[in-house]
């Protein structure tokens, strides 16, 4: 038995029965889609998406915005298991009009946290620092906005030094494509750079690609997404991250969250350690949709 065979569940198995079930068996045609800001209904197409970049705040959000608590799966909330995991994640656009070959160019920058806030002094004990620099792409097909493209130079570190530094840069290209108004699939591949002496093994549990799928109610109340983070080898070992939002509030873009993670690399300085975790809270969403 090796290392990751107690990982519990076949994540392949749900990520295509989960995408099976969103698009009804087969992948639909892009339709016109309608997002809800304000009470809203407003259409996304090839116009107002071009509008949304050139015209629209060079400061927004990138990935999720979250802030969530929770306990082990299948064990009791104790002091050493239990914390807080929040995510802070934004986008610079530095470009007011397109680059060749349409893209704009961004900054990004996303802090992960974990926060144990049941021991005493509530200590802070993993930050992880991901700035990046790349270029986005909108996609469109017969005037209808249909994703976009990333190509970023990424630094990931948690600002540690002697035994517990961890450090890793990569080159990364990802794609989000909506093969519905109301799924997207994405996926993910880099090609790393590994400058920490501390981690040379990082491949081996924080992987070498990630794939996933992401539903929206029409009304876009509510969301469920998952995403598999392939580890280096041949086996079929994933980390598995597994996401459900619901927006409390019709005009607000605040949701109640729950995501379940399972497998190895959750965070940097314990990137070796297995953890199946559930922790609920909340999260501000960007517009349309997130990046992985």
């Amino acid at each position: 038995m090796n290392r990751y065979s107690h990982c519990g569940i076949n994540p392949l198995r749900i990520i295509f029965l989960l995408s099976l079930f969103l698009t009804g068996g087969c992948l639909c045609a892009v339709g016109q889609i309608v997002d809800t800001v304000g009470g809203e209904e407003i259409k996304v197409d090839t116009d107002s998406v071009r509008r949304e970049f050139d015209r629209g705040p060079y400061f927004g959000l990138y990935k999720d915005n979250y802030f969530i608590f929770g306990p082990p799966v299948g064990q009791p909330i104790r002091r050493d298991n239990t914390n807080i995991k929040f995510q802070i994640s934004i986008s610079q656009r530095l470009t007011r009009s397109t680059l060749p070959l349409g893209t704009y160019l961004f900054l990004f920058y996303s802090q992960k946290c974990f926060w144990n806030v049941l021991q005493n002094s509530m200590p802070m004990t993993d930050l992880n620092f991901n700035p990046g620099i790349g270029l986005t792409k909108p996609l469109f097909v017969r005037n209808r906005f249909v994703g976009r493209i990333n190509l970023i130079l990424e630094h990931e570190s948690n600002g540690r030094d002697g035994t517990a530094s961890r450090s890793w840069n990569r080159v990364s290209l990802s794609g989000s494509i909506l093969v519905d108004p109301q799924v997207m699939v994405h996926a993910k591949f880099w090609i790393p750079i590994i400058d920490g002496s501390e981690n040379p093994d990082i491949l081996d549990y924080c992987g070498i690609y990630q794939m996933g799928c992401s539903y929206t109610s029409l009304n876009r109340r509510f969301g469920l997404s998952a995403t598999l983070v392939k580890r280096k080898g041949w086996n079929l070992n994933y980390n598995t991250i597994i996401e459900f939002n619901y927006r409390i509030f019709k005009r607000d873009n605040q949701y109640l969250f729950l995501q379940y993670y399972n497998g190895y690399g959750e965070g940097l300085l314990a990137f070796r350690e297995f953890h199946s975790q559930l922790r609920v809270g909340l999260v501000i969403k960007p517009r349309l949709f997130s990046d992985f």
